[in-house]
């Protein structure tokens, strides 16, 4: 046996600042959370080495469709806060919206935690928020990744990444190809920021408080305080929108994530037309105003930044937009008539909000 220098204890990987039995007591929480979860088509899913899902058979030409996100900088609000237990929503929102815009039923969706120490309690909360996300999306959590690696992130810190993957018939893929001019546009209210556009936000924050604490963001915005308007999860649409989308009411869905409506509606919209918005016709939530005022910021600089009040934007046909809008109205989401798809102007703009 070789000698150990100095006649030190034996080392272990506790030692080096990596403890099994913190990662080994974490899967033992998460597992009840994932059932939870759970869905036909699982064949193996938390403590193997790799997830199995069937293809639901119903499918003639199945389509997977994947997506991969993270929650950006909104974890630098929930380390100043302390609040844990809603940015796993944001981080299953922003991959299953994203597939659910092609016309994918999402399946199942994996995670990734990364941190220096892992603090099984705090780690709990995001993964019960991670498994929430995914009964809203209606999808299973089969399988994630939680790496502890000593001296990558401060004390309390920590990391995400999300993957999710879905399912479309071939024949029913939304891709926005026959979109055309007359075409309506139903904007879908978000919940709030969503999980976009937290430098600025932070900015802004700094600029007007000096700092980012419970205390700091007591103040009411509209009806809520400034803290639970930030912390507002993402909201997930797959519930309301999948089943007009498999029917084929809906041409084209835009998620209004980073890059605001400018940046997202024309990545659906086919060359040669544009969309004209009247941002009258839908309500902001206040955090918006509030942020604009707060940081002196141009309108056209919240549209390229911010959703404004919208997470989704259905391009539908004129003869179908109002019972679409009905319908969805039913279902629980804010609807709103907010324009329409013009032929695009030579030398104009493919998205003008006026």
């Amino acid at each position: 046996m070789a000698s150990i220098p100095g006649s030190q204890a034996p080392l272990r990987y506790k030692d080096a600042g990596v403890d099994i039995d913190a990662g080994d007591a974490l899967v033992e929480r998460i597992k009840p959370l994932a059932q939870k979860t759970m869905r036909a088509g699982v064949l193996a899913g938390i403590g193997g080495f790799g997830a199995l899902f069937e293809v639901p058979r119903r499918y003639r030409e199945p389509v997977l469709v994947a997506g991969t996100d993270g929650v950006g900088t909104k974890l630098r609000m929930a380390f100043a806060l302390d609040r844990h237990d809603s940015v796993g929503i944001d981080l299953v929102a922003m991959s299953v919206n994203d597939i659910l815009v092609q016309g994918a039923e999402p399946l199942f969706f994996l995670d990734y935690f990364a941190c220096g120490k892992l603090e099984v309690g705090q780690a709990e909360q995001v993964i019960a928020g991670i498994a929430r996300g995914c009964e809203l999306a209606c999808c299973a959590l089969i399988g994630g990744e939680t790496a502890e690696m000593p001296d990558s992130y401060p004390d309390g810190e920590y990391d995400l990444a999300g993957f999710a993957v879905g399912v479309v018939e071939k024949s029913c893929i939304v891709d926005g190809s026959s979109v055309k001019p007359g075409d309506r546009l139903l904007g879908i209210a978000s919940s709030g920021l969503h999980s976009n556009g937290f430098s600025l936000v932070r900015r802004v924050l700094m600029r007007r408080l000096g700092g980012i604490s419970s205390e700091l963001l007591s103040e009411t915005i509209g009806s809520q305080r400034l803290d639970d308007a930030l912390m507002t999860p993402t909201r997930i649409y797959v519930a309301s929108l999948l089943a007009p989308m498999q029917a084929g009411q809906i041409k084209a869905l835009a998620h209004i994530t980073g890059g605001g409506i400018v940046g997202n509606l024309p990545r659906v919209l086919p060359q040669g037309c544009a969309a004209i918005l009247d941002r009258r016709s839908w309500p902001k939530p206040p955090v918006f105003d509030w942020l604009q005022e707060q940081g002196g910021i141009e309108t056209a600089e919240m549209d390229r930044v911010f959703n404004n009040g919208l997470g989704m934007i259905a391009v539908v046909d004129a003869d179908q937009a109002d019972a679409l809008q009905a319908a969805l109205s039913a279902s629980g989401e804010q609807v709103y008539a907010i324009g329409e798809v013009i032929a695009q102007p030579q030398g104009a703009a493919q998205v003008d909000i006026t």
